[in-house]
């Protein structure tokens, strides 16, 4: 196969990139390659916004062409949660076929290297990033994310994860030499010699199961860990979220080909509605490595029943936040106010449980009453949504109907501090689209337990009363060991509590935010900086990302010869 980019171009194109990336994560300081400002975009080659929803308007009704061995048909089915219709198309794979082919090119994607492998990855990441107005009405129209939203966290962001995973991958193989002489000193006699190669080698085929509410974000660690430590990777997207990694998928064919690799190293599995390959593909022999995102029911099925697989998952949780005093009661009410309505709640990272002591906190406005926290967060809520068009941009749309099911169930389970309200949108009459709704609990009753002990995936928050800082601390403890957390918070004064949360935190590996009043969020995290879940409890066994991210894809193998 003839290359049109060669390793020795991509690697003066891209090795600057990727060493900015290996000393981001050494030192953990922000830094990012990838806009995350509209108007940085329509330059050197790149869309820009109007270019981009022209892209995306032309894929409407059309086929996804990606001319893969073993295409059986064609799949379509994605209805956007704003209520259009997208009419797009994918090719249907014969895995008896597509699997064999995607092993075809491994060999020589192995010998190309850590180096290589790792700037063809950057190279499809440019590629994705100079569409990325593109790829945000795509994950707009899947996710039901807000416009701004998906354009962040399902571009730059994203495309920020997927580079951390590739620095990851590359330290990870280099850190072991490629060659190595060995003599051994035998005293009067000659001494034993040995020269020795060690080649990573990559475990086989990886199959990334993708999620709905984050296509792109969620899916692009695994897919490029996997194909920078030598693997082949099949993309298996949620039915109702094809299109944004239908398009990965066809950028990282194109650029292996260019770059002189087989285009097969990456493929997608669509499925018919109602098919459900994902269990059956993730018994098959040939995958390797498994990278999930979703319900811990089928999470947990994949961890005990692919185990021919090594398999990463991120599952749920029920995240909680201590609330027992604060000296910036104002801030600390918009910024949970803002937590708890970005993308109507339907992020792994959102607060659920907010405990707070029954007999109130301590604050730079006075104390305030469990009521008058409730009566005071409802109000910050209000006033962040008060204003539709302020609403539409910060809510998106309700990914799909459990998610609405659960958010008119929640009033029933306690007194509703803030009640829900439907909003329309516009431009998208078919959206739906609703505020949270916040519901006070008493944490000594058996009933209220089973509510805040249970996830409730989307815009529904409790507030709950408990008897002490040190009450809180504990039921803090027994949420992260039970269901898993992939966020904790906590707002106070006290370097006690502090203290007891940061242990609980350490023993039960949860990830912590403490005192958060300005414009950083306890749902967000930002790449080559912050780690996305800890891998240490049951809400995820892996996070995002570390070196045990990428070191259990490809093993070491040894070569020796006498010297």
């Amino acid at each position: 196969m003839a290359a049109e980019l060669t390793a020795h171009e991509l690697i003066a194109r891209h090795r600057p990139t990727l060493d900015q990336a290996l000393e981001a994560i050494r030192t953990r300081a922000y830094w990012s390659p990838h806009p995350e400002h509209p108007k940085a975009y329509g330059e050197n080659g790149s869309l820009d916004m109007a270019a981009g929803k022209a892209a995306f308007d032309a894929l409407l009704g059309s086929r996804v062409e990606l001319d893969q061995p073993g295409t059986d048909g064609w799949v379509d089915g994605e209805t956007s949660p704003y209520g259009v219709e997208l009419g797009v198309s994918y090719p249907h794979a014969d895995l008896d076929v597509l699997l064999p082919a995607m092993k075809a090119g491994m060999r020589a994607w192995r010998d190309a290297g850590a180096e290589t492998r790792a700037v063809v990855c950057l190279e499809i990441l440019k590629r994705i990033s100079d569409r990325t107005m593109e790829f945000a009405q795509a994950v707009m129209h899947t996710s039901g994310q807000a416009f701004m939203m998906a354009f962040q966290a399902g571009g730059p962001h994203a495309q920020d994860r997927g580079m951390e995973a590739v620095a990851y991958a590359y330290v990870e193989q280099v850190r072991t030499p490629d060659t190595a002489e060995w003599t051994k000193p035998q005293g009067k006699r000659d001494p034993l010699a040995l020269s020795k190669t060690f080649v990573p080698v990559p475990r086989g085929i990886g199959l990334v199961i993708g999620c709905n509410t984050f296509p792109t974000w969620n899916g692009y660690p695994g897919l490029f860990a996997s194909l920078a430590t030598g693997n082949a990777v099949l993309v298996k997207p949620h039915p109702r979220a094809v299109l944004p990694l239908a398009l990965t998928v066809q950028v990282a064919r194109q650029v292996l080909a260019e770059a002189g690799f087989d285009p097969n190293l990456v493929a997608l599995a669509a499925e018919r509605p109602g098919e459900g390959i994902a269990k059956a593909l993730a018994t098959r022999p040939e995958i390797r490595i498994i990278d999930y995102t979703g319900s811990t029911e089928f999470g947990d099925w994949l961890e005990s029943n692919a185990r021919q697989a090594q398999v990463y998952t991120e599952k749920a949780g029920v995240n909680t936040v201590i609330v027992e005093s604060t000296d910036d009661y104002k801030g600390m009410l918009s910024n949970l106010a803002f937590s708890l309505s970005l993308y109507s709640g339907q992020m792994c990272t959102t607060p659920q449980n907010l405990l707070v002591p029954r007999d109130g906190i301590t604050t730079d406005q006075g104390p305030k009453s469990f009521d008058e926290v409730a009566a005071d967060l409802a109000k910050a809520v209000d006033g962040l949504l008060g204003d539709d068009a302020r609403a539409n941009a910060l809510l998106g749309a309700i990914v799909n109907p459990d998610v609405k099911a659960r958010l008119e169930a929640a009033a029933g389970l306690g007194e509703v501090a803030l009640p829900s309200r439907e909003i329309t949108n516009p431009d998208f009459p078919g959206a739906v689209v609703r505020t949270p709704v916040i519901v006070k609990l008493d944490g000594a009753k058996p009933d209220a337990e089973a509510a805040y002990m249970s996830e409730c995936f989307g815009p529904v928050s409790f507030l709950v009363a408990v008897d002490s800082a040190a009450d809180a601390t504990e039921l803090l403890r027994r949420t992260v060991q039970e269901k898993g957390a992939m966020t904790v918070g906590a707002y106070t004064t006290s370097p006690e509590v502090e203290e007891a949360v940061t242990e609980v935190c350490l023993e039960e590996a949860a990830q912590l935010s403490l005192n958060l009043t300005g414009g950083v969020y306890v749902n967000q995290t930002a790449a080559f900086s912050d780690f996305h879940g800890s891998g240490g409890n049951p809400a995820a066994n892996a996070a995002l990302c570390d070196g045990a991210f990428v070191a259990n894809r490809f093993r070491v193998v040894e070569v020796r010869r006498e010297a």
